[in-house]
């Protein structure tokens, strides 16, 4: 992926509203997608970059959603497709959003099987070339983006197998990536790089208050739905489906959650009456798990407001309280001194783990990222061990693969602090089978002595 200097963003783009393109043709969507694509250039996170552009144009629910499924189609493909772009050109395309515009309508046609391309290649070119024509960026450029689509589709069969032999364009990763996972998993890079491309399932977490996996699996098959139940809690969607049409969400009998993340909760063993901290608790997942599982008294803390919001909105769904607190887990302004007998610490980290929900992270991460979050995540841990009762537990959970922010911070921390660590899985890497279907988590169990009431 290559990223672009600013020099090469007009100064003022104009809105997708503005152009005229139909809103119902796949050159309006191909549009809305470059314009994201291009922010993530720049160094914004996929879902904020659609979320600015829905936002800007007032783009309808229908588009939004085609929007952004070629949006991440195309941060799964963009190895790829940035590697053809450089073959069949001589210099980067100017401006990015025409760059952009190339990768998006090249992830359409990529695929070797025909079968898999969502949109007959004739239309894809087509509309292309009237989203380019429709800006006034890239109109001069209308014939080259023709000239450019249409080449690959002639020399798709020598194409691909020249650009293959780049790792790059072979597993769609960065090469520091796909060396850092070589190191780590000598016996198992390959299978984890397969299945951070893949789309992610829709998991739901059945709320244990109101319902059972076994009843819920039953009402979806009343609405024609089609599920596999996955753990005590967790149900895969046969096909995904906005979050407002699965049966019972309104209701709180199920939240969305991935069914590794929703190990967290039970791993605590909490009881009715306890106090416990969900540390960095946005948006909300395992609060809401916390909750389902005891009668507690739980605090959910967030350093981002915005984020701390939607831990609100999840708990009034589930019609479940708890303290939200905005405050920073490495400082203990917040803090009121009262121990804590559970604490769930979900730092933050490189979210390698979770990639193919996030395709974008692993062009925006960079190699040094890991050391400089794993710094940030040990200063959390040792402040909330500080807030752990005398006999009480705290879990560490990161969605990292590296080990650097997984085990050998867990090691680490254990020796500082002569913590006793408790079962625990350990490292989850990314997996999707028909049984388990799952992103790559670390989860690491202390608990702290008797003896000591501060440390």
């Amino acid at each position: 992926m290559k990223i672009i200097k600013p020099s090469q963003f007009p100064q003022k783009a104009p809105l997708l509203s503005t152009l005229n393109l139909k809103t119902d043709s796949l050159s309006y969507n191909l549009l809305g997608a470059a314009q994201a694509i291009s922010a993530v250039l720049k160094g914004l996170a996929l879902p904020q970059a659609l979320n600015n552009i829905v936002l800007a144009s007032n783009i309808a629910p229908s588009n939004r959603g085609a929007i952004q499924d070629l949006s991440y189609r195309t941060m799964r493909q963009v190895g790829r497709v940035d590697a053809l772009i450089s073959t069949m050109t001589t210099k980067l395309p100017e401006p990015a959003l025409l760059y952009s515009l190339l990768c998006c309508s090249l992830a359409l046609i990529v695929e070797e099987d025909p079968t898999l391309h969502p949109y007959a290649e004739f239309t894809v070119v087509d509309q292309a070339v009237t989203a380019a024509a429709a800006h006034p960026d890239m109109a001069h450029a209308k014939n080259m983006v023709n000239a450019l689509l249409r080449r690959f589709l002639r020399e798709r069969k020598t194409l691909l197998p020249t650009v293959m032999k780049l790792p790059k364009a072979q597993w769609n990763y960065p090469q520091w990536w796909i060396d850092a996972c070589k190191l780590s998993y000598p016996n198992d890079w390959q299978a984890i790089l397969t299945a951070g491309n893949l789309p992610p399932p829709l998991t739901l977490r059945v709320n244990g208050r109101k319902t059972s996996v076994a009843a819920y699996l039953s009402l979806l098959q009343e609405n024609g739905m089609r599920a596999r139940a996955l753990g005590p809690y967790a149900v895969r969607m046969e096909q995904a489906v906005p979050v407002l049409q699965i049966p019972g969400f309104i209701d709180g009998l199920v939240s969305v959650q991935d069914a590794a993340a929703q190990l967290a909760a039970p791993l605590l063993d909490i009881h009715d009456g306890m106090h416990v901290l969900d540390a960095c608790a946005a948006p909300g997942g395992k609060t809401g798990h916390l909750l389902e599982i005891a009668n507690i008294d739980l605090l959910a803390l967030d350093s981002d407001s915005k984020r701390l919001a939607k831990v609100a909105e999840n708990c009034d769904r589930l019609q479940l309280s708890a303290q939200l607190v905005l405050g920073d887990a490495t400082k203990r302004d917040w803090w009121n001194g009262q121990q804590f007998d559970r604490i769930i610490a979900d730092v933050p980290c490189t979210a390698s783990g979770i990639i193919r929900r996030h395709p974008d992270i692993r062009w925006l991460r960079r190699k040094q990222d890991t050391i400089q979050l794993a710094t940030l995540s040990a200063r959390i841990l040792d402040n909330l061990w500080m807030m752990t009762k005398p006999g009480g537990k705290l879990l560490f959970i990161t969605c990292s693969i590296w080990p650097q922010e997984s085990e050998a911070q867990a090691a680490a921390f254990a020796h500082r602090h002569a913590a006793k660590r408790l079962p625990a899985p350990g490292q989850l890497l990314p997996e999707a089978s028909d049984n388990v279907d799952h992103d790559g988590l670390f989860f690491a169990l202390f608990q702290k002595n008797n003896q000591n009431s501060l440390d």
